[in-house]
């Protein structure tokens, strides 16, 4: 191995001499967890368990990393006094992986990193604002609270606060468990699009308008997959879990439609990962990070 070589997701060898094209960056963010916990593990066995990942993708008929240089960054690590210090500081790590415009995989740690990755990305120059941004939030909660447990900045409110910076529209796929105070706002909100778990596994139907919706989007996205969204006996290592959630192979055509449409996605994050001792978490969200690399590597072929 060279010396500028390192051993990364995937259990790829990686070559920083060389200007990377995608970053994996792990953020073991958990703060503001109010049920179960492990989060903070989250990101690191998801990279250990995607040593034993196939690299070999159907979707894109070819090894990864498709001739693309990835760079695992070093986990998030940081102590500090307050909350919102820490994001402060989640937010500085982000806008180092994306120095060089790489493509960013977050691994996360709770969902309330999403915020800092969303801001990162103006602060590094992908965006000038989040005004044209469209997020795809795949998940069972629509995180849309003002607050949670007196919180203004927790995992259940931080959609909320996106839209408050300014972030165009939230199109959610597969929640099931919401506030009434949610339900009012998805109603009220036409920034909101939402599909709830129950009619997409009621109405085979829906599935293809959610594939036309991701079509139709313009402009960037952020694609945000809060594994709580797939069933718990798919992901049974998670903060919050809900029973009556997602197929694995469902979240991955939503996946591959987010890409295929006519936006530009410019980054992805998998989140609330807390490992489980058979494993069956950690590979699961490994796969689809995986699943999100290939559908990158796709769009970069052009094909």
């Amino acid at each position: 191995m060279a010396a500028s070589a390192r051993i990364g997701f995937l259990g790829l060898e990686e070559d920083w001499s060389q200007v990377p094209d995608v970053s994996v960056i792990q953020v073991p963010f958990e703060m503001t967890v109010s049920y179960g916990t492990g989060t903070s593990m989250g990101p690191s066995a998801t990279l250990e368990a995607s040593s034993q990942v196939e690299i070999y993708s159907d979707y894109l008929a070819d090894d990864l990393p498709a001739g693309m240089n990835i760079r695992t960054l070093d986990a998030w690590e940081f102590e500090g006094p307050t909350l919102i210090s820490h994001l402060e500081s989640i937010q500085g790590h982000i806008e180092q992986g994306i120095t060089h415009g790489e493509f960013p995989i977050l691994l996360g740690g709770e969902h309330g990193l999403l915020l800092p990755a969303l801001k990162a990305c103006v602060t590094g120059g992908v965006l000038e604002t989040l005004n044209d941004l469209t997020l795809v939030q795949i998940d069972a909660h629509a995180d849309l609270r003002d607050h949670l447990n007196g919180e203004r900045f927790s995992h259940g409110t931080v959609v909320r606060r996106c839209l408050d910076e300014g972030l165009s529209r939230a199109i959610q796929i597969g929640i099931r468990a919401y506030s009434s105070d949610e339900a009012r706002m998805i109603e009220s909100d036409d920034r909101i699009i939402a599909w709830r778990a129950r009619e997409i596994r009621e109405d085979e139907q829906t599935i293809l308008s959610i594939l036309d919706c991701l079509s139709d989007i313009n402009g960037p996205i952020w694609l945000s997959i809060d594994v709580d969204a797939l069933d718990p006996s798919i992901v049974p290592g998670t903060g919050t879990p809900v029973p009556g959630g997602l197929d694995y192979w469902l979240v991955n055509r939503i996946i591959e439609g987010v890409f295929e449409g006519n936006g530009r996605v410019i980054g992805a994050d998998i989140s609330e990962i807390a490992p489980d001792e058979y494993g069956i978490t950690q590979f699961t969200a490994a796969s689809l990070a995986t699943s999100v690399l290939a559908c990158h590597a796709k769009t970069k072929r052009g094909v």
